[in-house]
């Protein structure tokens, strides 16, 4: 069972470094501007055999209005009611401010557990604020120092209480002994079904974050009407249909000549980051501004990253003409992404919750294509055909032989030609046979990438 930890203190005392410390991995947005993290995020670690999911979550502030800061400070109040214990962090080089104290007689009137560390502690500079830690009434604070990985020992050391008893299982060497290695599952049971990697994508203001919340059915992430204001990417653990997806809300990708703030760079190839890991990515787009040249360059981009791709035009309640806005999209995709044919494309609003089930249906049905593998002698079958229909080009007097085709890989599907003369083989014949795949073999709107070698058959006998 694993311990939930919620990392809470006032903006700028180091959350997220210590957030990224911990989980071995920077996955959380780091700078010296306060206020850098908006939505809590949380990420599996492992301190000393102890496994933690650890929390990341937004500066506190002192504001109860509708403003930003005070959304803020609603989700992290939802991290601490989630946490079985929070980690007050305090800036030792900084002392105990007003705030600090503010938040630390806060704490205490609730039910989760508090640690008190303090941060910065490295070298000398930090020692009187530490001692000044003590004030605030939380017991003994744990000097650490996030950013040099200092006091991770002690801090474990104050975690122990809380680490609940572990469960009577067997492990893998019982297991193996007994006959039911849980890696071979000799016991007949299923493998578990590993996550769907499930991006969500698109300019500053389409409502990704509205479609996320909505998809979850809770308030998972800030949203509102102020641009860019997701800036970490914030991922979910959900199931659709018992199938378990990971859900991941990424920022808003302006174009690149438009994009001066360090934090937005940041954020940008945090998505980026995201895209490269993804199985489906969802494109959002705006109903009132369908498939602008930043919405085409964003898809591109998943297209080359070899993703399977879903276009959800969001606000599809605001529009009148409905049927010219799909010719409209229609013709975008035929001009601009005509390398994949068929890409899906969902008309939704994410607000109103409609048309959810269908975004939902469009993801497995193409993350099902893009994992389809097709027989070798299905494949040959149809390269005849296709040859014979349209012979590859002469060079030089002799025409190109294709001698052999096969799949040697899914997630995009990617095929090998063994060509008599690779290198003169036109990138037109090559798009024709793309094309032509697709269509009679059932691949629609995947990325397919063909691969030209030369040499005889490898698998005709000797």
């Amino acid at each position: 069972m694993s311990l939930t930890v919620a990392i809470i203190g006032r903006p700028n005392v180091g959350k997220s470094t210590l957030f990224n410390r911990l989980v071995g991995k920077k996955l959380a947005l780091v700078d010296d501007t306060p206020g850098v993290t908006r939505d809590w995020r949380a990420a599996p670690a492992r301190l000393a055999g102890i496994d933690l999911t650890v929390i990341d979550t937004a500066g506190l502030e002192e504001a109860f209005d509708d403003s930003l800061e005070a959304r803020m400070r609603r989700q992290t109040e939802r991290a601490i009611e989630e946490a079985d214990v929070a980690l007050l962090l305090i800036d030792a080089r900084a002392g105990v401010t007003p705030l600090d104290q503010h938040f630390a007689t806060w704490l205490r009137k609730g039910k989760t557990p508090v640690i008190l560390l303090a941060n910065k502690c490295e070298g000398r500079a930090g020692a009187p604020g530490l001692y000044e830690a003590f004030e605030l009434g939380l017991g003994e604070p744990v000097p650490i120092s996030a950013e040099h990985g200092e006091g991770l020992a002690e801090l474990v050391e104050a975690l122990l209480p809380y680490v609940p008893p572990e469960e009577t299982q067997p492990d893998a060497d019982q297991e193996a002994e007994a006959g039911t290695d849980p890696e071979a599952r000799e016991d007949g049971r299923p493998e578990p079904v590993r996550p769907l990697q499930l991006a969500i994508v698109g300019r500053p203001n389409v409502g990704k974050s509205t479609l996320l919340n909505s998809l979850v059915g809770e308030e998972r992430v800030l949203t509102g009407p102020e641009a860019g204001m997701t800036r970490d990417a914030i991922t979910v653990e959900w199931t659709y249909r018992d199938r378990p997806i990971r859900l991941v809300d990424t920022a808003g990708m302006r174009r690149k000549s438009r994009v001066d703030d360090k934090l937005e760079k940041l954020a940008v190839a945090d998505a980026l980051r995201v895209i490269r890991l993804a199985q489906v990515v969802v494109l959002v787009v705006d109903a009132e501004a369908i498939l602008d040249h930043q919405d085409l360059t964003i898809a591109r981009m998943v297209l080359d990253e070899g993703r399977a791709l879903v276009i959800a035009v969001n606000k599809w309640d605001t529009v009148t003409d409905r049927a010219g806005t799909l010719k409209q999209i229609d013709d975008k995709l035929q001009s601009q992404l005509a390398q994949v044919r068929g890409i899906p494309v969902v008309t939704l609003s994410a607000l109103r919750r409609q048309k959810l089930d269908a975004l939902l249906d469009a993801v497995l049905d193409i993350y099902e294509i893009w994992n389809r593998r097709v027989s070798t002698s299905d494949l040959n079958r149809w390269l005849a055909g296709m040859t014979e229909a349209h012979p590859p080009p002469a060079v030089e007097g002799r025409r190109i032989k294709i001698r052999y085709m096969t799949q040697v890989k899914a997630r995009p599907p990617t095929f090998a030609l063994w060509v008599s003369k690779p290198l003169d083989l036109p990138e037109t014949y090559i798009r024709y046979l793309v094309n032509g795949l697709r269509e009679s073999l059932d691949l629609p709107g995947v990325p397919i990438r063909m691969l030209t070698r030369k040499g005889k058959n490898p698998y005709a006998e000797e």
